[in-house]
């Protein structure tokens, strides 16, 4: 299974300083990554189902959800718009007019809960303005024909959609003790008047459409899928997709919890193999001479121009016939062609792999177990995103932190530098990550080692800013004050042996 997501905003700059750090530990990204996720929510979920039908052939099935919060009674989710998202999508010809109107609803296993309660209390409420209007009018046409109407005699009730078909019903039954309502068809409701005896037969009957298990199916929405693909136990794969593992637990599964370890261990029990195709492609790049590319179209398009295609066991990636159009045309940052190219670029990357561990050119066509297990250093080892390491380990302890060196900048002669002032003179040559050290010293880290060794080379003599590399016991304010006091408590205990050892004169 093969995933791609799409959000209405990555990191949100609030509350201050959320954003994420190259001098954060997972623990930390993950801390602030979280408060994200939770004010912004996802507006497309594209899946690629790769089917091995014969040899090396692979059919694939693309497919493309819009989804939309839950407005099911009392739920009313909050969520926030990213312009700069809004407006990269929009680029791509993002359709928001389908996410706002035609979203499928979804619903993780606390909302469930709290819905659940609600019915079982029959204590309804109808939170969207849009649906309290509708309630309104289908009230108004039963009150108005049911005091004329016999028993049995029936009417029907138009233009509802989704949800509304149970929400209508929930309404008028609770407010009306002698009707009965029926689904009918996909967009009407059929309300029939009947007896209380009758109405109290209907009520406990096994056909009831109005069942709690069956409200809740519908409520979960999309939740449903999400749900059968934990069930299925399918390596899952997808490109950079830390981002994607937080929206799917917390949207479809439980809130974030706050703790990092407890997240990885949930992802592992939902999702035991993990396969990110930038963690391989990243790896692979330094075997293989391929242009260096991280964008995953690019990264498709350098695969397919460098594998051999005379080589009869190279996988043959077929698209199914209601896929086709992706085939005819490019569409990145659409989920689902983009779920497309991910596996696309597993499978070439195994084959490039599996070719390179036997030495030759396989003899025969593998199997995609035969891939699986040239990948397996690569399991469930998730490109962690601009951090001291490389991955974070899903199935284990993550690796150290290897980071470039930390340099230290002392400021002369320029007053009310800030560490934005300070990226914004460096960044010419090179990027930085700036954290504030003291009133005049700042400390730099970058994710590459030669940034480090260009600017130690190019600010050796500047006038205002010395740039030297980090001493933990020279730099550091904790240390510089330990000193100080260490100094002091030195100096003061020599005065007092002093002057405690003075002889005393009588007079």
């Amino acid at each position: 299974m093969r995933l791609d997501m799409e959000f209405t905003g990555l990191h949100s700059a609030f509350p201050q300083n959320n954003k994420p750090s190259l001098f954060d530990s997972p623990a930390e990204w993950y801390l602030k990554a979280r408060r994200s996720v939770q004010r912004f929510t996802v507006s497309q979920f594209g899946l690629a189902i790769f089917s091995n039908e014969n040899s090396n052939k692979y059919v694939v099935h693309s497919y493309n959800f819009f989804l939309f919060p839950s407005t099911f009674g009392v739920m009313d989710a909050e969520f926030t718009l990213s312009a700069s998202s809004i407006q990269f999508l929009s680029h791509y010809g993002f359709d928001y007019n389908k996410f706002l109107k035609d979203g499928i609803p979804y619903m993780n296993e606390l909302q469930e809960k709290s819905l659940s309660q609600h019915l079982l209390a029959g204590s309804w409420k109808v939170c969207s303005v849009l649906d309290r209007d509708k309630m309104k009018k289908a009230i108004d046409e039963v009150t108005c024909w049911i005091a004329a109407a016999e028993e049995e005699e029936t009417m029907i009730l138009q233009d509802l959609s989704g949800i509304q078909m149970f929400e209508v019903q929930l309404v008028l039954r609770r407010a009306l003790k002698n009707v009965w309502t029926q689904p009918l068809g996909d967009n009407e409701v059929i309300v029939k008047k009947v007896s209380p005896q009758h109405r109290w037969l209907l009520e406990n009957s096994s056909h009831d459409s109005c069942q709690k298990e069956l409200i809740l199916m519908s409520a979960r929405g999309f939740t449903n899928l999400f749900q059968a693909l934990v069930k299925a136990k399918k390596p899952l794969v997808g490109h950079n997709m830390l981002m994607d593992l937080l929206h799917l637990h917390d949207k479809f599964y439980k809130p974030l919890p706050e703790s990092y370890e407890e997240f990885k261990r949930n992802i592992h029990s939902l999702f035991p193999v993990l396969i990110d195709t930038k963690t391989v492609t990243k790896s692979i790049w330094k075997k293989y001479p391929l242009p260096r590319v991280s964008n995953l179209l690019e990264v498709y398009e350098a695969l397919c121009s460098n594998l051999n295609p005379t080589d009869p066991t190279c996988p043959v990636i077929v698209l199914a016939s209601d896929c086709s159009r992706y085939a005819e045309k490019k569409s990145p940052h659409e989920a689902g062609y983009d779920a497309f190219l991910c596996g696309s670029v597993l499978l070439k990357v195994a084959h490039l792999l599996l070719c390179r561990s036997t030495g030759v050119a396989a003899e025969a066509d593998p199997s995609f177990s035969e891939y699986l297990g040239a990948l397996v250093k690569y399991l469930n080892k998730v490109h962690f995103i601009r951090g001291g390491v490389s991955s974070i380990n899903f199935s284990g302890v993550d690796a150290p932190c290897r980071r470039s060196p930390l340099l230290v900048v002392c400021v002369q002669g320029w007053r009310g530098l800030n560490e934005r002032h300070i990226y914004q003179e460096l960044k010419a040559l090179c990027r930085f990550d700036v954290k504030r050290l003291s009133e005049n010293q700042f400390i730099l880290l970058s994710s590459k080692f030669k940034h480090a060794r260009l600017a130690l080379r190019d600010y050796k003599d500047h006038p205002n800013l010395q740039i030297s590399l980090y001493r933990h016991w020279r730099h550091s304010p904790h240390v510089n004050c330990l000193l100080q006091v260490s100094s002091i408590v030195a100096l003061w205990s020599l005065l007092a042996f002093i002057l405690g050892g003075a002889p005393c004169h009588s007079v």
